[in-house]
């Protein structure tokens, strides 16, 4: 029997910061109602693309499975801010790699991206159909923000990360998931003229966020909540013997508030929203990531991941752990060097923004 196992990990995180305390330069606000909110204390802003930022995770990812990219067979790229939408961010991305032997596609779940392209791939490799992937959340998010929206612009961050999964023979890799989509929310968690539709009409493209905050609570709490336990009765398993939880990291209420439902440890959360907020499809797998470099994860570790998204998706997961927590190698592979702040980006972004709307009227 073939299992999916992870063979390799890597996360790339923007090196410039912007804490509350610069959002209060662009925004009416303070450090402690963001923080309050959200417990968000800083984020990452991009100086460079989401392919940019999968580039370096991935080269981190291979170099750690000790795989070349190419032998890769599929490059699953889960985004909501992709570089272009065609041809796709994963063949720019391929190219970027040199990984010629790979499929490439782009997924949009938002937020719950990485959960549906993990369980996807992850599938195919259990059929035989592939025998290695690379699966990737790539986000640009601070791209997207109107930072006169005070409840959806502290919200984002950059960053991406990565995981090569190899078939094998060992008992590993996902077992079981599930993953759904509530009907008519769409309008709850939206970018309503992002895309062909606002073109086709000769509509100005006004990025920006819809975000009704109170009823996206309810119903990610409940249906991340639903989720998990759904994964666990079909596997037999209690929550006890989940060894980590990695949940997405969209707001500490959120993820407090999924824990007091589930009734779980708390030392058993893995949180990094405090220092990168939320990334979307990458939130989960740079999570990951920081929990293997910090220890938490030990060989036959059995962790669940649950996500939710605009549309509105939802999604969870359980994996083992296979044998191995070190890397195989390395990468020495950077991001190209910037001499801004997040500040300096953010408020370069506000100019542009300014203009383009000058320049329509």
């Amino acid at each position: 029997m073939l299992y999916a196992q992870i063979t390799g990990w890597g996360r790339c995180l923007p090196p410039a910061r912007l804490t509350n305390r610069d959002i209060m330069e662009v925004m009416d606000t303070s450090e402690e109602w963001i923080l309050e909110r959200t417990g968000i204390e800083t984020r990452r802003i991009s100086h460079v693309m989401s392919a940019d930022l999968a580039h370096v995770a991935s080269e981190r990812a291979l170099a750690c499975a000790g795989v070349q990219a190419d032998k890769i067979d599929m490059i699953a790229f889960a985004t909501t801010t992709a570089d272009e939408i065609v041809p796709n961010t994963a063949s720019l991305l391929q190219g970027k790699l040199g990984a010629t032997g790979a499929a490439c596609f782009d997924l949009n779940a938002a937020c719950t991206g990485f959960i549906y392209a993990f369980q996807m791939v992850s599938d195919m490799i259990r059929t035989g159909t592939i025998k290695s992937a690379l699966v990737v959340g790539s986000e640009r998010l601070s791209s997207l923000m109107n930072w006169k929206r005070r409840e959806s612009a502290i919200l984002f961050g950059d960053g991406a990360a990565a995981l090569v999964l190899q078939a094998s023979t060992q008992e590993s890799g996902f077992f079981q998931g599930k993953m759904g989509c509530i009907e008519n929310t769409r309008e709850l968690l939206a970018i309503p003229d992002y895309g062909l539709h606002a073109i086709a009409q000769h509509r100005p493209l006004d990025i920006t966020i819809d975000f009704h905050g109170r009823e996206i609570f309810k119903n990610a709490v409940n249906e991340m909540a639903n989720a998990c336990t759904e994964v666990l009765e079909r596997s037999g398993l209690d929550l006890k013997d989940v060894d980590l939880i990695v949940p997405h990291q969209a707001n500490a209420r959120i993820v407090e508030a999924l824990a007091k439902k589930l009734n779980a440890d708390p030392e058993k959360i893995v949180i990094t929203l405090d220092r990168y907020a939320n990334t979307s499809t990458s939130s989960i797998p740079i999570a990951l990531c920081e929990a293997i470099e910090q220890g938490r994860v030990r060989p036959g570790a059995t962790i669940l991941m649950t996500a939710f998204g605009a549309g509105l998706t939802w999604g969870a997961l359980l994996l083992k752990w296979g044998e191995r927590i070190a890397p195989l190698g390395e990468s020495s592979i950077e991001l190209p060097a910037t001499d801004k702040t997040g500040l300096e980006l953010i408020k370069e972004a506000i100019r542009l923004r300014d203009k383009v709307w000058h320049d329509k009227k």
